[in-house]
């Protein structure tokens, strides 16, 4: 009998033993060279922007991001984007940046607008979503809105006709309105999202909104497993302060994105927090999704209580864009375990913390 129930104990003990064996799931499979450090450009901004790129450094250090920073000054007051500075965007072909002070009038152009351009970075995305841990008047936020960023009302073509008269042209084209209609079913479809609206004023503008919905309904035609539907950008607003939750993907054109983004933003907890990048066929800018506050004030600025939520979403946007996932995700988890907890805020949420103890949570919460 003894003999007999050995060889059983000794099955029942290696099956035991395989069930305590951690196992691995299918592994994502590299290509060679993939995992070779990448040079990211590095533009720290105006204002609040040193400091929540400072924190984003910090972060990145401490996880061993495979990644490594070019840095270069550039201010909203200087005349263009430095050439040095454009070369090493075209180089890299990725860049993280804080907020560019653009100012208001006087002629002085945006250098928002000029890397805008000059990279072909058509698509503007900005995520806004509910944080656990982060009360809102709105639950089940989760929208994004993909904005065309290079024509437009910041087409930039002004002029004074006669003194007091001023002529300001919003340019459209087909081959810019359908790249951004694709762009925005191809994120829609890649990331499982179920529905696209193509936000408009073509019961005014008839031809050139007219002419942006045209290309929006021949390239939703090809995607029949995505609903797609049309709202005024009026009704788009008060849609969106009342019932944000129905909302999944927006396309927009230039002016109409930048007001719904930031309004999104707004109710789903703050500019403060939600990221964003634009992007196109061969470069990638990362900063902070929604342009409200992103320079801050000279009092946030003295305190050193500047929000870098944003940025660091945003640069787990980033570190997904350059396909390192794994540090993406733990980065966005580290961030989200920080605004769950409830104790660490800055004043735009409702807190007292200062930028580095913010950073220092993070720090903490990275796995």
């Amino acid at each position: 009998m003894a003999k007999r129930t050995l060889p059983l104990l000794k099955r029942l003990l290696r099956s035991n033993l395989h069930s305590l064996t951690p196992t691995r799931s299918v592994t994502y499979m590299p290509r060679p060279g993939d995992g070779t450090p990448r040079a990211v450009t590095l533009i720290p901004g105006d204002g609040i922007g040193p400091l929540v790129t400072g924190a984003v450094e910090q972060v990145m250090d401490a996880m061993h991001a495979p990644i490594y920073f070019e840095r270069y000054e550039v201010h909203g007051d200087m005349k263009s984007v430095p050439p040095e500075v454009m070369e090493s965007i075209r180089k890299n072909k990725v860049c993280l940046k804080g907020g560019l002070r653009t100012p208001v009038g006087g002629g002085v152009s945006s250098l928002n607008m000029q890397l805008r351009k000059e990279l072909d970075l058509y698509a503007s995305l900005v995520h806004c979503f509910n944080l656990k841990g982060l009360p809102t008047r709105h639950e089940n936020v989760d929208i994004v809105v993909i904005r065309e960023n290079t024509e437009g009302e910041y087409s930039g073509l002004e002029h004074e006709v006669v003194p007091g008269v001023v002529e300001s042209l919003k340019v459209m084209t087909k081959f810019c309105s359908e790249r951004i209609a694709k762009y925005a079913f191809e994120y829609a479809y890649l990331n499982n999202r179920k529905v696209v609206s193509a936000v408009h004023k073509a019961n005014i503008m008839k031809l050139a909104d007219g002419l942006f919905l045209e290309s929006c309904r021949e390239v939703a035609s090809k995607y029949p497993g995505i609903k797609y539907n049309e709202i005024i950008v009026d009704n788009c607003c008060m849609q969106l302060v009342s019932k944000p939750e129905q909302f999944d993907v927006m396309v927009t054109p230039n002016l109409y994105g930048n007001l719904v983004a930031n309004t999104a933003a707004g109710i789903a907890g703050g500019t403060g927090v939600m990221p964003g990048g634009n992007v196109g066929a061969d470069h990638a800018v990362f900063e902070q999704g929604a342009s409200a506050g992103n320079v801050g004030n000279e009092k946030i600025l003295q305190q050193k209580k500047a929000n870098p939520v944003a940025l660091f979403l945003s640069s787990a946007m980033m570190l997904r864009h350059l396909q390192f996932p794994s540090f993406a995700d733990r980065l966005e988890t580290a961030v989200k375990r920080v605004i769950a907890s409830g104790q660490y805020m800055t004043k735009d949420l409702g807190g007292n913390c200062t930028t580095q103890e913010i950073t220092d949570a993070v720090l903490a919460n990275l796995d």
